[in-house]
């Protein structure tokens, strides 16, 4: 399987580097405000306009003014501080936890954007793929569509791995069964984990390449067993490092 691995990680690799290179550039002080969530250009007029725009400790009331995106450090907005969001694109590690959904309009949770400040909330912020609400861990946010849909086109075969508890303890028997094949309930097809290791009796690290719906649940119950948590370790090669639940930080692109 080591072999196999291996393989997963070229693909990866040649995936990632289809990512837009961040560049900065000088725009106009609304626009910027705009992007960073601030309001709409009639707000940002006349938040500028009444001396409520400071960019590193400097008033900006200079409504027809251009800033350089890449000199700001701190932004404030009325005396409160605002999270300053990378431009053109921006790449967020979140550490989903459990009880939110993977949703701008959840049903049953909160949703994982509401773990985000009130100005990113006002932004264009799409997860790269979804997590069930019950789901933790790896979970990454971007404006970047070029990348999204290069991480979650079924092709790419972008690994995943997961950490499974299973209700029910088992044998090396179920990770041999899992890598030859399951045949998935309404499937056609049989699903084969690209990796599977128990690390113990009632903990499984499954290893897949495809994102079907409810797929790590589906194939344990396929061989006879149920998921009791699920949690996400590594996405591509991208883990949460020390995040607790909930916790989230901006990543550079050349980290992919």
């Amino acid at each position: 399987m080591e072999a196999d691995s291996d393989t997963a990680h070229d693909r990866t690799f040649s995936v990632l580097s289809f990512s837009s290179h961040i560049s900065h550039t000088i725009m106009k002080l609304i626009k910027y405000l705009q992007y960073q969530g601030i309001g709409s250009r009639k707000q940002c007029q006349w938040l500028i306009a009444g001396g409520y725009v400071f960019i590193n400790g400097t008033c900006m009331d200079d409504t027809d003014a251009d800033i350089d995106s890449s000199s700001v450090e701190t932004l404030d907005i009325d005396g409160e501080a605002v999270t300053v969001v990378p431009e053109p694109y921006f790449y967020i590690m979140l550490n989903k936890p459990e009880d939110y959904e993977t949703s701008h309009k959840p049903k049953h949770y909160r949703s994982v954007f509401s773990l985000f400040p009130d100005n990113m909330r006002n932004i264009d912020m799409q997860a790269v793929g979804r997590l069930d609400a019950d789901t933790t861990g790896v979970l990454l946010i971007t404006n970047d569509g070029k990348l999204n849909h290069n991480l979650t086109s079924p092709s790419r075969k972008i690994p995943k791995l997961y950490e499974v508890t299973l209700k029910h303890p088992t044998g090396e028997t179920l990770c041999e069964t899992l890598k030859n094949g399951v045949l998935l309930h309404d499937e056609n097809e049989t699903v084969c984990a690209a990796d599977a290791v128990l690390e113990n009796p009632t903990t499984l690290l499954l290893t897949i390449t495809e994102g079907k719906y409810h797929q790590v649940k589906r194939m344990i119950a396929a061989v006879g067993n149920r998921v009791q948590h699920l949690h996400r370790r590594r996405f591509a090669h991208l883990e949460t490092e020390n995040l607790k639940p909930g916790e989230w930080k901006f990543i550079d692109c050349p980290k992919f």
